[in-house]
């Protein structure tokens, strides 16, 4: 699958390197063009439907996270490239699909490229297909502890579950519940009944996922309507729930 790619760099020389790397190593990606700061890759975004942005975090007049919430919803992946590791979590929360350290290794660069790859290939591959979720509906039952004793839940009432700290907020089709476990807890008692960990904060009941969206590093429609960020690196495990 060929990716179209920009690269965003304020250094020439590491632009250079970048792209050379790319046309060695990772054939599939096509260069559309590069820049040196914001208002030039914001030209370039606009511009070109886009796979995958490789994107330096400091620059002259703003930073990657200044583009980004400029852009605002998108449909190509980020790839941040930068010499310096305190940026990892503000990426992580800018919908960032891979993280590269300078001096880019080659390998990393390659995962990055197939990781977006794989990603890319699976959404077009559902695309405007019927979704069959792999897990069929589930019927069983959960119990959450009570003061006095606990409660049994239907599995399949449960839309998705929220981290609350050390506690779990339960969102059913009628009503919550506040449970004194972690997501984790969940996570983990629901791993073979169609429960999906889409983000750090969330675990989804994917037969209730109604709608799947691309824009800004993706989202997910419950049949309430509530709408929930996908992390970039639970994407590839949510999109292999479905056929």
């Amino acid at each position: 699958m060929e990716l179209r790619a920009i690269i965003v760099e304020d250094e020439e020389t590491s632009r250079e390197i970048l792209k050379s790397y790319l046309g060695k190593y990772c054939p599939s990606v096509l260069v559309k063009g590069e820049a040196a700061n914001v208002e030039e890759a914001l030209v370039l975004i606009r511009n070109n439907d886009l796979d995958i942005v490789f994107l330096d975090v400091e620059m002259p007049y703003g930073n990657a996270f200044d583009l980004l919430d400029t852009v605002g919803d998108r449909q190509f992946e980020t790839v941040f490239v930068t010499a310096y590791n305190h940026y990892a979590i503000d990426a992580l929360n800018a919908h960032a699909s891979y993280y590269l350290l300078k001096p880019i290794s080659i390998d990393k660069l390659i995962e990055a490229v197939d990781y977006v790859t794989e990603i890319k290939e699976k959404e077009n591959s559902l695309q405007n297909t019927i979704l069959q979720p792999k897990n069929a509906q589930v019927t069983g039952k959960i119990t959450i502890p009570l003061q006095n004793g606990f409660e049994v839940l239907e599995i399949e009432n449960i839309l998705y579950c929220q981290a609350d700290d050390n506690y779990t907020q339960i969102y059913l089709k009628e009503g919550k519940k506040l449970v004194s476990k972690t997501l984790k807890y969940f996570e983990q008692s629901l791993a073979e009944s169609g429960f999906a960990r889409v983000h750090k904060s969330y675990l989804v009941n994917v037969n209730a996922i109604k709608e799947y969206k691309k824009g800004k590093g993706g989202s997910v429609v419950l049949s309430s309507g509530k709408q929930i960020m996908v992390s970039p690196s639970r994407k590839k495990e949510l999109l292999a729930y479905f056929s």
